[in-house]
């Protein structure tokens, strides 16, 4: 059986996720058929982005979300615009208000990029009020 789900990628510590098309049986971190999307926890907020012309044709040709994907596909509305295009809504209109979706989720959600609040000091630089570079 063909599952959608979370691969691992990343560093220690700090985890990544690939959203693929595995088979149920073949190891979480092994072996794969098509990367569909990514996922990144460690961002403010999350970032999830999902391909989702190449998901709905796994999901029409009986791929099964796991349940963590599951829950990050509802939460973002994937899910909802797949069971629209399941009951016979053009699936080009619904790519096309994917799209803007997306793009206007990612243009109203500040992201955390100044990186003077997350650069990291040594305890020797905290003494001294430097910061490490």
């Amino acid at each position: 059986m063909l599952r959608i789900r979370l691969r691992r990628v990343g560093l220690k510590k700090q985890p990544q996720y690939r959203l693929v098309i595995a088979e149920n049986e073949w190891p979480r971190d092994g072996r794969f058929l098509e990367i569909v999307g990514r996922y990144n926890p460690r961002t403010q907020p999350e970032t999830v982005e999902v391909n989702e012309e190449r998901l709905y044709h796994w999901l029409k040709n009986g791929a099964r979300p796991t349940d963590s994907v599951a829950q990050l596909l509802t939460k973002q509305g994937t899910m909802g615009r797949f069971e629209r295009v399941q009951k016979g809504e053009d699936l080009q209109a619904v790519l096309a208000e994917a799209q803007t979706s997306a793009e206007t989720a990612r243009a109203n959600t500040p992201r955390r990029t100044n990186p003077e609040a997350t650069a990291l000091k040594s305890k020797k630089n905290l003494k001294t009020g430097q910061k490490k570079k």
